[in-house]
């Protein structure tokens, strides 16, 4: 079944919004959120922008007008930037995470639900997430498409405009193709067939080999950078940034 094939049923609130002024989706408030600086890298909010005292904003993160961070989101340009619109609303413990190869970009007007997970994707307007939603780098949903509760976008897939992804279903390709749960060798095919390896894409670790020592080889790999990324975070006071 091809994504464009599923009915997509946008939610009317998201029309209902300006991207600022009286009609954004919540007010201006002062905040005293974490910010990092990263890699020599600070936080961007816009004045007009709510950001909850518990969310955390960790290098080159954008975050435009009229739009609201929830409590306990988390948005790390840890490896590349991470660009919200105006008029979003990132809900609570969401992951925001931007890669070395592909920056985190969100248009206007989207909602991520609680719990979802965005890693080096680019949603253009009036996107839906529902909670648990993941969508993996190098993927892309056009203006308007709408992701179900724990459904997944996987490496690299193209979701059409106004493209509907089920609950608990698994988007890959270009286009893409969606997949009920539990389709696992359909899934790999359709990876192998677009070129995308798990292991190798996130992790530079080589596909050969057992399972074990890929993992093994991964998690040396990516504690060591995390390490080596993180020695020099700083913590940004908050008074420098409060607004007036």
């Amino acid at each position: 079944m091809n994504a464009t094939d599923v009915l997509q049923t946008e939610p009317a609130a998201m029309h209902s919004r300006d991207a600022a002024g009286d009609n954004a989706p919540c007010a201006r408030a002062g905040g005293r959120h974490m910010m990092i600086r990263h890699l020599g890298m600070a936080p961007s909010v816009h004045p007009d922008a709510y950001v909850a005292p518990t969310a955390v904003l960790s290098g080159q993160v954008s975050i435009g007008a009229g739009s609201c961070i929830m409590h306990g989101a988390v948005l790390a340009a840890e490896g590349g930037p991470v660009q919200v619109g105006a008029g979003c609303v990132i809900m609570e413990n969401a992951v925001l995470r931007g890669t070395p190869r592909h920056r985190l970009r969100i248009g206007d007007r989207v909602l991520a639900g609680p719990h979802a997970q965005l890693t080096g994707c680019t949603l253009a307007d009036e996107v839906f997430l529902a909670g648990g939603a993941m969508v993996l780098p190098g993927a892309h949903l056009g203006r308007a498409a709408s992701v179900a509760a724990g459904a997944v976008v996987h490496l690299g897939a193209i979701v059409a405009p106004a493209a509907r992804i089920p609950a608990g279903w698994v988007a890959v390709g270009d286009p893409a193709c969606c997949y009920p749960p539990g389709q696992a060798e359909p899934i790999a095919a359709g990876l192998a067939e677009a070129g995308w390896s798990f292991f190798p894409f996130m992790l530079g670790v080589d596909d050969a080999g057992g399972r074990r020592d890929q993992l093994r080889a991964a998690l040396a790999r990516y504690t060591a950078a995390m390490i080596r990324h993180h020695r020099q975070d700083q913590v940004i006071a908050a008074s420098t940034t409060d607004g007036p």
